[in-house]
């Protein structure tokens, strides 16, 4: 099995201020006046603070204000409700990886300021409607009528070797400029190498489909794993059908 060296976690910015040795009164109180609109306005010390580190069980307000902050910049996270589940870890991947951060799942200040900045990845499909698979970053970008509409998390082809149908195999991710032309609508579907979730093909076996395993890393046979949600949502928006571009890049 592959085996990965996981990233120290993002973790938020200590607060590095210190008190002046001055006699208290009024150029006191303006200095730290000054200090505080200077850190509000620049996104540190006391700004960075006031905003938690979240990751994967956390609860509250300031999750929601990330659920939303994800799905304006179209990283889709599902609804809002303030909990920090897997929909919201996978979005994060997403930011963090359009971003080029360390890929932890977790909400510390490069991830914030990833987020301030709208941090979004490059397409290739201005035009019309179709999936885009970014295979150096692991995203797949869907865009309809030329706008950006999502950006999700996948992971690819791993690279490693597997045995099936009587031979060694490597597990890629072809390149190149495709259409769908299968669909399985419906619930999982059955194959040699494992179980797909509502998969879409568009080259020979390999397809978008959803899964329960989709880490931050190519970890894949070939397909581009997407969550389940997510094949859900893309399934509901009419995204999955004949004829649907797949570009893989």
């Amino acid at each position: 099995m592959e085996t990965t060296t996981r990233p120290a976690p993002d973790r938020p910015a200590r607060a590095g201020a210190t008190t002046p040795l001055a006699a208290p009164g009024r150029r006191v109180l303006l200095l730290g006046a000054g200090t505080l609109g200077a850190g509000l306005a620049l996104g540190t010390g006391t700004a960075d603070a006031a905003r938690p580190t979240l990751r994967r069980g956390s609860r509250g307000s300031a999750v929601t204000s990330l659920q939303n902050a994800l799905n304006r910049l179209r990283y889709w996270c599902g609804t809002a409700d303030g909990s920090f589940g897997h929909l919201t870890q996978q979005a994060v991947f997403a930011l963090q990886k359009a971003a080029g951060l360390a890929r932890d799942g977790v909400v510390g200040r490069k991830t914030y300021a990833a987020l301030d900045a709208g941090k979004r990845p490059s397409r290739r499909i201005t035009s019309g409607s179709g999936f885009e698979v970014d295979l150096s970053r692991q995203l797949i970008i869907a865009t309809s009528g030329g706008k950006l509409a999502h950006i999700l998390n996948t992971s690819t082809g791993s690279g490693q070797r597997y045995y099936s149908g009587g031979r060694w195999k490597t597990a890629t991710t072809p390149r190149g400029d495709f259409r769908m032309y299968s669909l399985h609508s419906t619930g999982w579907q059955s194959g040699p190498l494992g179980n797909l979730y509502r998969p879409g093909y568009y080259d020979r076996g390999w397809a978008i489909h959803g899964s329960t395993s989709i880490p931050a890393h190519p970890a894949s046979h070939g397909c581009c794993r997407l969550s389940v949600g997510a094949t859900d949502m893309l399934w509901k928006g009419g995204w999955f059908r004949s004829g649907q571009r797949v570009l893989v890049r």
